[in-house]
């Protein structure tokens, strides 16, 4: 995803895999924007909600391999009228600006999910170019269909587009180095060499004679890249840094009040190594979400430097400009309207209604973007936005219910007789 290449999901991306950054050094105080002082974070309270019954399915007469597995081949089964699923509220109006942006990279786009071809979304796009944003609910009822793929069990997270203190230049209160791409970090396709090893591909760099792989994170925070000239900017507050490089993608708040975005621009080739996992595993903390791991972080700089170390990726940045961020689908991600989803089960750009056990993401997505820990069919992360408001309800999204997808009208008949 190009929002946020580390991780899938906030929560998931902590638990399952982690980025780069130290911890603020004893005495360290540099500028931050504006939030609750440290340790003070608190995960928006859920709004309880009851989430709409999955349908019943019959399981598919044959087992396919999870590599070629695709929401066709899980099976699908039809759902109720469009209109007696959407719930009133903003979200459809946002999610119909959202689909607009989609149309032309959908209409054209290979659907990996086996699920519809470029031309059935033709006559969708063409109405929803000039349709009146008010009445969005009559759009998507108009023209789609719901299906159910596989159980339909759905579980959704939340990211977020991080805003910390940066500067362009070092200085004072600014510690943190930013490290753009470095040149001698290679791509390797391994499938080049071997048809066994077809799709897997290898980053690192050469040494001498041989290949060998890049610095790791501690390596590369020991200042390993430091004076090559590959500093993009300079982050105030580390601990800041580290979860703007789980979301991949952020914003720098600069000293003169402009701002500075910053996006994934490639990872060490290293594994990653769930600190947020490690954590819990050893009862440092509970809940594990975002909140809970910046406060252990910041009250124990000294451990936190050796769990951190043990995750050995690092990701790097470039400087973003015009709109964004961008999603998968290189359209820029609608604060509460794009999902990420697994493109094997859900059409990139296709409308996706979630009904879950807590009220604030309910109702109609766009699936506008990827992510590494969304995988399989039915697990979305919700996108919030930037800001504080964003940072809190991503920092503890974790909801469960059912998952609708929605297809244009005729697609749900086509798929039954193939």
């Amino acid at each position: 995803m190009t929002l946020r290449r580390s991780g899938g999901a906030l929560v998931a991306a902590l638990l399952l895999s982690a980025c780069a950054g130290g911890v603020i050094p004893p005495g360290a105080a540099g500028p931050v924007p504006s939030r609750p002082p440290h340790g003070a974070e608190t995960a928006t309270r859920p709004v309880p909600a009851t989430p709409r019954p999955t349908l019943p399915v019959t399981p598919p007469s044959t087992v396919t391999p999870a590599e070629t597995a695709n929401a066709a081949s899980t099976g699908i089964t039809r759902g109720p009228d469009v209109a007696n699923l959407i719930p009133p509220g903003e979200r459809s109006r946002k999610a119909l600006q959202a689909f607009r942006l989609s149309c032309p990279s959908l209409m054209r786009r290979t659907d990996q999910s086996g699920l519809t071809r470029g031309s059935d979304w033709n006559n969708a796009c063409a109405a929803a170019s000039s349709w009146p944003e008010s009445s969005a609910n009559e759009f998507f009822s108009r023209y789609f269909e719901a299906v159910q793929v596989g159980p339909g069990t759905a579980f959704v997270t939340g990211y977020y587009e991080p805003e910390i203190a940066g500067s362009r230049t070092r200085q004072p209160g600014y510690p943190v180095p930013i490290y753009r791409r470095p040149s001698n970090l290679i791509d390797v396709n391994l499938g080049l060499f071997s048809d066994s090893l077809k799709g897997k591909t290898i980053r690192g760099k050469v040494d001498g004679s041989k290949f060998v792989p890049f610095d790791d994170r501690s390596q590369i925070v020991s200042g390993s890249l430091a004076d090559r000239g590959l500093e993009l900017a300079w982050a105030a507050d580390p601990v800041e840094f580290f979860f703007l490089q789980v979301q991949g993608s952020g914003r720098l708040l600069l000293p003169d009040g402009g701002v500075m975005r910053i996006g994934y621009d490639g990872q060490n080739g290293r594994d990653y190594t769930g600190i947020g996992k490690l954590m819990k595993d050893r009862g440092l903390i509970q809940a594990g979400s975002m909140q809970d791991i910046m406060a252990y972080l910041r009250a124990h700089p000294v451990e936190g430097a050796a769990i951190m170390n043990e995750n050995k990726s690092f990701v790097f940045f470039r400087e973003l400009t015009g709109a964004g961020p961008l999603g998968a689908m290189g359209v820029a991600v609608t604060p509460e309207a794009t999902v990420a989803a697994d493109p094997k089960y859900v059409p990139m750009g296709a409308p996706v209604l979630l009904s879950l056990d807590r009220a604030e993401p309910n109702g109609i997505w766009i699936a506008q973007d990827t992510g590494g820990a969304i995988k399989g069919a039915n697990r979305f992360d919700s996108f919030w936005g930037a800001g504080s408001d964003a940072r809190s309800i991503a920092g503890g999204m974790s909801a469960r219910g059912s998952a609708l997808i929605l297809l244009p009208i005729g697609s749900a008949a086509r798929l039954a007789q193939n």
